[in-house]
């Protein structure tokens, strides 16, 4: 093998590793989106008591009552509205787990725009409360951004040596 395919195996692989979170954050969104319509024709505020009932909670005390109040916030619409947002989320990340696993230079394009939109939304959370785990969502983020960015040159480098290659 020539050095270009050496150079381009971790990038494959790590192409294949990021497809493989991407999938797995679609199927996690998808089965999420799956329990909020299964509670859409339910009776919440009676589901949440008998959940805080069976936790041996006292409905009266702080956190149960904060619970039991969001509960009651929510209406029928509303998680319908949630769980057709959680589904459009998991297409999107599925399709670009599959573009990303076959190669697809729109799905390299897509992953390093979606990851870059967060990168900023990261910075500003991690400025304004810094955690470890904020820190490390942060350095996964950009270092898939990366990534993208090097997918995407090679691709492009690729291409241009072809077009060398065809003119006389």
């Amino acid at each position: 093998m020539g050095p270009s395919s050496s150079s381009a195996a971790p990038s494959r692989r790590a192409l294949r590793a990021i497809a493989m979170v991407e999938a797995f954050k679609g199927l996690v969104v998808l089965l999420a989106a799956s329990g909020l319509l299964a509670l859409v024709h339910r009776d919440l505020n009676d589901l949440a008591g008998r959940l805080v009932s069976y936790a041996h909670l006292n409905p009266a005390a702080h956190y149960p009552h904060i619970f039991l109040d969001a509960v009651s916030q929510l209406q029928q619409p509303r998680l319908l509205w949630l769980a057709a947002g959680a589904a459009l989320y998991a297409a999107v990340r599925l399709a670009e787990a599959y573009g990303l696993w076959t190669d697809r230079a729109w799905a390299e394009w897509l992953a390093a725009l979606s990851g870059g939109l967060y990168v900023p939304i990261e910075i500003a959370e991690l400025l304004h409360r810094p955690t470890g785990l904020g820190a490390a969502v942060l350095a996964v983020n950009v270092a898939v951004v990366a990534v993208m960015v090097k997918a995407l040159l090679q691709r492009r480098q690729r291409a241009r040596n072809v077009r060398r290659g065809d003119v006389p």
